[in-house]
C-alpha cells in the first residue's frame, strides 16, 4: 500500500471536514502507540457493540477519508497524534477517546524494533544511537514525553479515558471492564474470557501472518506489514537493552518531565511492583 505524509494543516482540513459533514455520531477511539493495535483488536472484537475499526488517519491513502464516510456504524479510528493536533471539531463533538500509554523505557526498545525493521523509516544502526534520537524526541510522532502531558491535562474529561498498558497485562478483564463501561456496552464474563482468549498476544501474532496478504486490513500508519506491529508484547523488556548509565539518563531526564505528572507517578509505581 502507498503512504502519504500529511502536513500538518491538510491533515486538520481533511479531519476538521470529515467530522462536519454529519458524522458526529461516531465513537472515536483515537489511540497512541504503544499498545495501540492490542486496544484495537480488542475494541473491534466486543460483541454486538457495532464498531467498525478505521484506517489510521494522519498516514495513509487519501482515499481512506472517503472511505470514513461510508460507515455507518460508530468508528474506532486510531491515530498517534497529540492532543494539540487533533482538529478542534472532534474535541467539539466530544468523540469518545481512549488514550493508552505504556512505560516509555519499553516503548522505546519496542520502537527501536519497528524503526529497525520497517523500510519505511530511518535505519538506526544501534540502540544507542536509537536511544539519543528518542530522548530527543527525534522520532515519529515526536517526544514521548511531551505527547502524554499533552493528553495528561484532558485525562478528567468526561470523553477521554487513560489506560496503562502495563494495568491491561496485570490484570485484563478489570481494563475491560472500564474499557466497556466507558463506551457504555454491556459484556458479560463469558464474553470477556472470549475477547482475552482472541486479543492474546500470541493469538494476534499468529493471525497477524495470516491477514498480512489482505491490503484492507490496514492497523498501522507507517506500515502494511502487521509482523512488524507485534513483536513480544512483555513488560520490563527494557531491562535486556539499557546499560546503567542509560538507565540514570533516562530516569533523569523522566523525573524532570514528568515531575507533576499523576501519569508519571503511575507508571513508576507499575515499574516499582514489577521490580517487587
Amino acid at each position: 500500500m502507498t503512504y502519504f505524509w500529511f502536513p500538518t494543516q491538510n491533515l486538520k482540513g481533511a479531519l476538521t471536514n470529515y467530522f462536519k459533514e454529519g458524522h458526529s455520531k461516531c465513537k472515536g477511539k483515537l489511540l497512541h502507540k504503544p499498545g495501540t493495535h492490542w486496544l484495537a483488536e480488542v475494541i473491534e472484537r466486543i460483541p454486538d457493540a457495532g464498531i467498525t475499526l478505521t484506517s489510521p488517519l494522519e498516514l495513509g491513502d487519501v482515499s481512506k477519508f472517503e472511505d470514513l464516510k461510508r460507515i455507518l456504524k460508530r468508528r474506532a479510528i486510531p491515530t498517534h497524534l497529540n492532543y494539540e493536533m487533533l482538529p478542534v471539531t472532534v474535541k467539539q463533538k466530544q468523540c469518545k477517546i481512549i488514550y493508552i500509554v505504556r512505560n516509555p523505557k519499553d516503548t522505546a526498545v519496542s520502537m527501536f524494533h519497528y524503526y529497525r525493521d520497517n523500510p519505511n523509516l530511518p535505519s538506526t544502526e544501534t540502540w544507542a544511537a536509537f536511544l539519543e534520537l528518542f530522548l530527543k524526541g527525534d522520532v515519529v510522532y515526536g517526544s514521548w514525553f511531551d505527547h502524554v502531558l499533552s493528553w495528561e491535562e484532558h485525562k478528567n474529561d468526561k470523553n477521554v479515558l487513560f489506560i496503562f498498558y502495563e494495568e491491561m497485562k496485570k490484570d485484563f478483564v478489570k481494563s475491560l471492564k472500564k474499557i466497556t463501561a466507558f463506551l457504555g456496552i454491556n459484556v458479560n464474563d463469558s464474553e470477556m474470557g472470549k475477547i482475552a482468549r482472541s486479543t492474546s498476544f500470541s493469538e494476534m501474532k499468529s493471525n497477524a501472518a495470516k491477514e498480512n496478504c489482505d491490503p484492507n486490513h490496514v492497523i498501522c500508519a507507517l506500515t502494511s506489514d502487521r509482523n512488524l506491529v507485534f513483536r513480544k508484547g512483555v513488560v520490563g523488556d527494557w531491562i535486556n537493552y539499557f546499560t546503567p548509565k542509560q538507565n540514570r539518563v533516562f530516569d533523569e531526564l523522566f523525573t524532570e518531565k514528568m515531575r507533576n505528572s499523576d501519569v508519571g507517578r503511575c507508571l513508576k509505581e507499575y515499574a516499582h511492583s514489577q521490580n517487587a
